[in-house]
């Protein structure tokens, strides 16, 4: 990689546009950056880093800094251009950060996005766009240079500081700044999941051994007793021999439960035969009790079989009269049934001749029939005359509905005429007010153009109000916040003029007794400088800028507060001035909120009756095509009234000469009567009259001839059954229920008394009677405890085979757990092994170091390795670094780094070199690394090197020397730049790079070997 050009602008301490040519500096092979304190030296080397990368190295990237100018113009954008050639490409890179800028339009600032544009050189095309993406263009660089930012902050800009702190540092800090640059996160990736696999198989062998403890607890619950002889082993999980333990005591577990196996067989066979004697003797004792009672109760039942042998006799003879008197039941029936019928008979003749004239009241059957014949008849005649006059009442209806039909044509032509007599004043007054309505949907259009822009400017009036307000504060605002940053300016000045006239006394606070001077180099301090009163230090300072740049912000923004404030009050001034006539153009500030209110709420009224006015116009045009179809329908209406008349006037006639024709057929039908209808319904009445007399009487005579022959029968079958009367007969009888019941009387006291003589005839019953009584009670309770004991062996037997069962399952179970667990145990004491070996805690690694640590170890050798190659060189041969493995106190070994002094042949540690020492070897370890890492990064080529600082603690031997060491990197074309403050390398090195700082920003000036330039 090699730079070519560097343009900055407004960038750190550059307020303007400064051009570095590293091509014209590197023909020399060396060149010499300086100038005096803050210029900006190293703001050069961040502005190449954040060209590269976008960000500039450490702390100089921390949050809230800014990497614009504060002395660049408004109008001036940051930016940072590189061209370099790497990977056989010519690349232009150009960067601009986040950054304010004026607003095109108005007043004030806006936060512009950051750029990035990466373009490449062709030499046919020219420089041709590659990129406009941030990760897009980093990616690129990072691959084409091999080497991440934090990489190229070391081995490109070489901090000498860091590597002199590298060279005094422990193995932990070398280990951090080795696994940086490069990259080891993958051995200790490594390490970590070794980590979390024997933890993981830890977890897993405790897992299983938990669960093998869990089924050992469950075998002792199933033991009972058995466990109690034997106590669990006292182990934990994870700890060996826990599994054989817990299966040894398994097994002694199941021995002392199958020994209580056996003893509770015994005693169940004990209490079986127990059990059975005393179910034979209970069943003795109850059999004789039941023998006892039973002969006891038949003695009391055949008691009462004779006391209720009288009942039985009186109950049987009672039930064969009734069965006697079963057979007079049927005459007796009949004889009840034809004395109602009869009854019924002479009630209906007597009802049916009382509607009869009395000249009919004694008429037979014969006469009334006779007469009913000649009535139907005379009703036969009738029928014509009844359709007759039928036809004369719809003449009459029909005649009635003409006349209101008349009468209603007569009220619609009155009103029609009326109607059509106003017709043309009611359409003129439509048509007058769709006229208007138009008319004010013209003006409704109009008022709604000048009310819409009236209400935009109150509005804007009231916002150019209130915004007036917010101008006045805005400006009182910023006149604090100028006075302010003023007042901290001020003070920042004086404070760092104060510090500067006291920074020997500062610089001399920290020196120590052999250590060299940052500034001269020297190790002896004879007189160290001393703070007078008033003295400024480093904290208060920078406490003072930061007060200072809090100030400049806040400043800033009450600037950019005042111009957002401004530009809204303007424009809301302009929307409210409008040109509507309402204020004038002397009033400068505009019309006020009071007249464009007025002026709103006229053009408000006027548009709402204009509107109610407009709204008006389609009801009005619906109302006028109605009034048109009105008057239309009206006067059809007036026709068909017109041809209706006629047609009744014809109708009229030809009813009256239907009508005189019925009357005469009528006139002869009614025979006195009001009508032919009221004829014939007394004709009908008379015959139904005579219909049911008839009936009725011929129902009685049929009734009373019934009625004798019953009485005959009835007499007849009593005399048969043996009754001297039927109503003895019918005293007798009763119903098949009453027969039922006496029945089952009867057949229960025969039932009962033959039981009775058969239980009596028992010969066992008799001689158990003759026994003393059965003592059972006592035997259930002796058969009771047998049986007790019975099951209490029978639970002890089946809890002891349970017990086995149980036990044994357990077992089993716990052995396959422990097989189970077996291929998992020997999986984490191998992954332990590795773990350990990898984290260096394992007896195998021998001098405790981490995987991560041996292979920067390896780095560190190869570090070592190329360093010497120059230090040897800078020190005339005396020196050489060489990597250590030897611990230190209690720390791991692997990182440790000593220096062979040849000239007294022993090996120290590297904190014992001197000031001047400490400088070229660090110097060396920088070059030795930036050779190692760019191997590392792919062999990419680094053509230009900067180091910073550090020359001042050299003698003018040893500074030859480095600088002979230095100068021969131009052997591989290379170019190094060297950022110091000693005077002495000014004269030694022609071609320089001079920050010159002034008041109004830094400026950089090209010195090469034949000339200067700015």
């Amino acid at each position: 990689m090699r730079l070519h050009t560097l343009h900055i602008t407004a960038f750190g301490p550059f307020a303007t546009v400064q051009e570095i040519d590293f091509d014209a500096l590197s023909t020399a092979g060396l060149f010499l950056l300086h100038g005096p304190t803050g210029a900006g030296k190293t703001s050069v080397l961040d502005a190449v880093c954040y060209a590269l990368y976008g960000a500039v190295p450490g702390a100089r990237q921390g949050p809230g800094t800014s990497l614009r100018s504060d002395h660049a113009p408004a109008d001036l954008p940051t930016e940072v251009r590189l061209e370099l050639t790497v990977g056989g490409r010519r690349l232009e890179i150009t960067r601009r950060p986040a950054q304010p800028r004026p607003k095109k339009r108005g007043g004030g600032h806006t936060t512009e996005k950051a750029q990035s544009l990466l373009r490449a050189y062709d030499p046919e095309d020219g420089w041709q766009a590659l990129s406009r993406s941030h990760q897009e263009i980093g990616e690129e660089i990072t691959q084409l240079i091999g080497m991440s930012r934090e990489q190229f902050c070391q081995v490109v800009l070489l901090p000498q500081g860091d590597f002199a702190r590298f060279l005094r540092a422990d193995a932990e800090a070398r280990g951090r700044l080795l696994g940086r640059l490069f990259d080891t996160r993958r051995f200790a990736a490594v390490e970590e999941r070794l980590a979390e696999l024997r933890r993981a198989a830890e977890a897993q062998v405790r897992a299983g051994d938990d669960q093998i403890l869990a089924l050992a607890q469950r075998i002792a619950q199933a033991a009972g007793p058995a466990a109690r002889e034997s106590p669990l082993p006292d182990a934990q999980p994870g700890e060996p021999g826990l599994a054989d333990a817990v299966l040894g005591w398994a097994a002694t577990a199941r021995c002392g439960a199958r020994e209580r196996l056996g003893i509770a067989e015994s005693v169940l066979a004990t209490a079986e035969s127990r059990h059975t004697a005393a179910r034979h003797a209970l069943d003795a004792a109850r059999e004789l009790a039941a023998l006892q009672e039973r002969y006891a109760e038949t003695r009391r039942r055949a008691d009462a079989v004779e006391a209720g042998r009288a009942a039985h006799d009186e109950a049987r003879e009672r039930l064969g009269r009734a069965r006697k008197a079963d057979l007079v039941a049927p005459a007796l029936e009949l004889r009840a049934d034809a004395e109602r019928a009869s009854r019924r008979a002479n009630e209906a003749r007597d009802r049916s001749r009382g509607r009869l004239p009395d000249t009919l009241a004694d008429a037979g059957a014969e006469q009334l029939t006779a007469l009913e014949r000649r009535l139907r008849e005379e009703l036969g005649g009738l029928e014509s005359a009844r359709r007759a006059e039928h036809r004369r009442a719809e003449i009459d209806s029909e005649r009635a509905a003409l006349e209101r039909q008349a009468a209603a044509d007569d009220e619609l032509i009155r009103d029609t005429e009326s109607w059509l007599a106003g017709w043309e004043t009611t359409r003129q007054d439509l048509q007058a007010r769709i006229d208007a309505a138009l008319e004010a949907a013209t003006r409704t259009e109009a008022l709604a153009r000048r009310l819409d822009p009236a209400r935009r400017r109150l509005d804007a009036a009231r916002r150019r109000d209130a915004l007036a307000t917010q101008v006045t504060a805005a400006r009182e605002r910023l006149a604090e916040a100028r006075e302010h940053a003023i007042r901290t300016g001020e003070h920042r000045i004086d404070l760092r003029e104060r510090r500067l006239r006291g920074i020997a006394a500062e610089l001399a606070r920290g020196l120590a007794e052999g250590e060299p001077c940052a500034v001269c180099g020297s190790a002896d301090h004879p007189d160290p400088a001393r703070a007078g009163d008033g003295h400024v230090d480093r904290a208060a300072e920078e406490a003072a800028e930061t007060a200072h740049r809090s100030a400049e912000q806040a400043r800033a923004e009450a600037v950019q507060a005042l111009a957002v404030v401004q530009e809204r009050h303007e424009a809301a001034r302009a929307q409210a001035a409008g040109t509507d006539g309402v204020g004038t153009e002397a009033d400068a500030a505009g019309p006020t909120v009071d007249a464009l209110a007025a002026l709103v709420d006229a053009l408000t009224g006027e548009h709402t009756e204009a509107y109610r006015t407009a709204a008006g116009a389609h009801a009005a045009r619906e109302a006028l095509t109605a009034a048109e179809r009105e008057q239309r329908r009206r006067a059809d209406d007036r026709q068909q009234a017109d041809r209706r008349a006629a047609a009744r006037t014809s109708r009229r006639e030809g009813l009256d000469s239907e009508q005189a024709a019925l009357d005469e057929v009528l006139d002869r039908a009614r025979a006195g009567y009001a009508s032919v209808a009221e004829h014939t319904a007394v004709l009908q009445e008379r015959v139904a009259l005579l219909v049911e007399a008839a009936g009725t009487v011929r129902e009685e005579e049929s009734a009373a001839a019934r009625l004798k022959e019953a009485d005959d029968r009835l007499a007849d079958a009593a005399f048969r059954a043996g009754f001297d009367t039927p109503r003895a007969a019918a005293a007798t009888l009763l119903d098949e229920a009453g027969q039922r019941t006496l029945q089952h009387r009867i057949d229960a006291w025969q039932a009962e008394a033959a039981a009775v003589a058969d239980r009596l005839a028992e010969t066992d019953a008799r001689a158990a009677a003759d026994r003393p009584p059965a003592a059972w009670e006592a035997a259930r309770q002796a058969y009771d405890r047998a049986e007790r004991a019975l099951r209490e062996a029978a639970a002890g037997l089946d809890a002891a085979r349970e017990r086995c069962a149980e036990l044994g399952r357990l077992s089993r179970r716990a052995a396959d757990e422990v097989r189970a667990l077996g291929p998992v145990r020997e999986e984490h004491e191998r992954v332990a092994r590795l773990a350990g070996l990898t984290a260096g805690t394992s007896a195998d690694n021998a001098r405790k170091m981490r995987l991560e640590s041996y292979v920067l170890a390896a780095r560190l050798e190869q570090v070592a390795a190329a360093a010497t190659a120059r230090l040897r060189r800078m020190s005339s041969g005396r020196y050489q670094l060489v990597h250590s493995d030897a611990r230190t106190g209690g720390r791991r070994a692997g990182l440790g780094l000593h220096v062979i002094d040849a000239w007294t042949g022993r090996e120290r540690d590297t904190a014992t070199l001197s000031g001047g020492e400490t400088f070229f070897a660090s110097l060396a370890l920088a070059l030795g690394l930036a050779d190692v890492v760019t191997d590392e990064a792919g062999g990419v080529r680094l053509d230009t090197l900067f180091i910073d600082e550090g020359f001042g603690s050299l003698d003018d031997q040893t500074l030859d020397e480095v600088l002979d060491v230095l100068d021969s990197l131009r052997e591989r074309d290379r170019s190094v730049g060297i950022v110091s403050h000693v005077a002495d390398l000014r004269r030694r090195i022609p071609a320089q790079l001079e920050v010159v700082k002034e008041r109004h920003g830094s400026a950089v000036r090209l010195r090469a070997a034949d000339g200067l330039s700015d």
